[in-house]
């Protein structure tokens, strides 16, 4: 086989687990179809990270990666479009035709922004629609923006967007915000957002790009026009587990199941992340998986011999 641990995906989960399975000794490959970091590059501050007193995400995933290559991971930059990882050699398959075989896989495959399948979201992507406060913010510099959802995301990128816009419109369909209670008193008093209850988005529109939202109270059935610069729809992800469909088994929602030590119902095979079924997703709990789920692998390439 190629490999002893093959970790597909290199955001905060696959950056630890590539650390304890190198430092274990074993041969370690970690595949990332971008850059190592994932949604971490994405945080502009990171705040809740035992021991980092705060700093941009990328700072922290460069030094994760730094890590684990001192211990001997080695890194590919692919995607993977195919697996079979039902018998005892596990085998990926690259976009490129490329075939890798490894004894045990992680999975950190992480999850991806949902849509909110209206009118004008495609058509204006990249014009005025993003998914990414952090990537996009800097360009709407004393612009008027819609922030749509109420979970942490939401409303600490809500709070991030006023260092660079006007006003910042926050959308929520429920009376009540989900976020911390902490981010939620930040964008409370925030004089540059104001926050529309029991809202929803039914169009994106605009003449080249975003210049206007409607929106509609899910109370009153009432439509308005919001003028708007820009509009980040923020309202979750879901997992980027497609291609496992019939290979490991999945909840409702598309999630890996895992136990515990992090391992799937297929021997050998393991998942970390915000990939896997549980209950917080926060770059710690990341790490964490990540760690139990390569100590779980090395200890089940150890019952291989």
């Amino acid at each position: 086989m190629d490999y002893d641990v093959v970790i597909v995906g290199g955001g905060p989960a696959g950056l630890t687990a590539a650390i304890y399975a190198s430092r274990a000794r074993l041969k370690t490959l970690l595949i990332e179809k971008a850059f190592p970091g994932g949604q971490l590059m994405m945080c502009a501050h990171v705040e809740n990270y035992p021991g980092y007193i705060g700093g941009p995400g990328m700072e922290l995933s460069e030094a994760m990666r730094q890590q684990a290559e001192r211990f001997g991971a080695e890194s590919k930059i692919a995607e993977i479009n195919k697996v079979d990882l039902l018998g005892k050699e596990k085998i990926l398959y690259t976009t490129e035709d490329e075939k890798i075989s490894a004894k045990a896989i992680i999975l950190c495959l992480g999850a991806k922004p949902k849509r909110l399948d209206v009118p004008g979201e495609q058509e204006f992507l990249g014009k005025g629609v993003s998914y990414c406060a952090v990537c996009d913010g800097a360009l709407f510099k004393d612009k008027v923006l819609a922030v749509v959802g109420g979970g942490d995301t939401a409303v600490e990128d809500a709070v991030f967007l006023t260092r660079y816009a006007s006003k910042v419109h926050l959308i929520h369909r429920r009376d009540r915000l989900r976020a911390q209670r902490i981010i939620q008193e930040r964008a409370f008093a925030n004089p540059s957002i104001e926050i529309h209850w029991n809202t929803v988005v039914k169009h994106i529109r605009g003449t080249g790009s975003v210049d206007h939202l409607v929106t509609e109270n899910v109370v009153t059935g009432e439509q308005s026009e919001l003028p708007v610069d820009g509009v980040f729809i923020l309202i979750g992800n879901e997992p980027n587990t497609k291609m496992l469909k019939g290979q490991i088994a999945l909840d409702e929602a598309g999630y890996v199941i895992t136990d515990e030590n992090m391992q799937t119902n297929v021997p050998g095979v393991f998942a970390a992340g915000d990939v896997r079924r549980k209950a917080l997703r926060q770059i710690v709990t990341a790490c964490a998986d990540g760690a139990i789920a390569a100590t779980a692998a090395e200890k089940y390439i150890e019952s291989l011999s």
